[in-house]
C-alpha cells in the first residue's frame, strides 16, 4: 500500500481552494516539521522526494520512509499526535508540497469512502512495516535485509507483476521504484557501498539488475528462495 497515488483518489487542483497558491516549497535539506512542531497539517508531495525519520536516545537518525509524488505523510496528525516524534526533511530541491488541514482532511475522509479507508490502510500498513523493519534491523545480516526489501516491493506491485507474467511482455520481472542506492541503505540500516556490492553479486549470479528506475528479476523462483538468516 506505500506506492498509493493518492492523485488517483485526490487531486488538490480539484479541492475547492486549493489552488497553486497553496503549494509550498522546499529546498534540498530543508526541515519540513520536526519534533519540537505543533503539526496540524497532512502533505500531500506534488514534486520531489521526503524522508520521514525519528532519531534514538543516542541521536542516530532512522529513516522510517522515503516517499515521493502522489504519496502522503504526515498522516500521524489524525490521530492526535502531531510530528512529536518525527521529522520531515525534503531530499530534493524544489520539492513541492500540498499541505492539507487536519479539520480538511476530517471532512474530505467523510464526503469520500474511498480516500478515508485509503488513507485508513495506509496508516495501518506503514505501522506493520516499521515493525518488520524494526525486526530485521535487530535479528538479520545486510543480505536478508535486502532480499526482503525487494521482495517487498514485489508484494505491494503483486497486481502489475502478475499482468506481466500472464502477458509475458519483458524478459523478467520488472519492479518500477524511486529508490537510489543510498535510499535502499538508509531504509535497511546499511552503507550505500554494501548494497552496491550486494547489487553486483545478484547480477553476477544473473537473479537481477538493478537500474534507477526499476529492478528486473530474471529468475524469479530462485531469488525468492534465498536462504535467510
Amino acid at each position: 500500500m506505500d506506492n498509493i497515488n493518492l492523485y488517483d483518489i485526490l487531486c488538490p487542483h480539484k479541492v475547492k481552494g486549493y489552488t497553486e497558491k497553496h503549494f509550498i516549497h522546499h529546498h534540498k535539506n530543508d526541515i519540513i516539521y520536526n519534533q519540537s512542531s505543533s503539526q496540524k497539517k497532512i502533505y500531500l508531495i506534488s514534486k520531489g522526494k521526503v524522508k520521514v525519520v525519528k532519531f534514538s536516545d543516542e541521536g542516530n537518525e532512522i529513516i522510517k520512509a522515503i516517499l515521493t509524488k502522489g504519496e502522503l505523510f504526515g498522516e500521524k496528525a489524525l490521530l492526535g499526535e502531531g510530528g512529536s516524534d518525527e521529522q520531515a526533511i525534503a531530499m530534493t530541491d524544489n520539492t513541492q508540497l500540498c499541505p492539507l488541514s487536519v479539520d480538511k482532511m476530517y471532512e474530505l475522509m467523510r464526503e469520500n469512502g474511498r480516500f478515508s479507508l485509503e488513507i485508513s490502510k495506509i496508516i495501518g500498513f506503514r505501522l506493520r512495516k516499521m515493525e518488520r523493519r524494526l525486526e530485521r534491523l535487530l535479528f538479520k545480516d545486510a543480505k536478508t535485509r535486502l532480499i526482503e526489501f525487494i521482495r517487498d516491493l514485489l508484494e505491494e506491485q503483486k497486481e502489475r507483476i502478475e499482468q506481466q507474467e500472464r502477458e509475458q511482455s519483458i524478459t523478467g520481472i520488472e519492479i518500477k521504484h524511486f529508490y537510489t542506492q543510498g535510499d535502499i541503505a538508509n531504509l535497511i540500516g546499511t552503507t550505500r557501498e554494501t548494497v552496491t556490492k550486494l547489487f553486483n553479486q545478484f547480477k553476477k549470479d544473473g537473479l537481477l539488475e538493478y537500474s534507477r528506475k526499476n529492478i528486473i528479476i530474471k529468475k524469479k523462483e530462485a531469488f525468492l528462495n534465498l536462504s535467510s538468516v
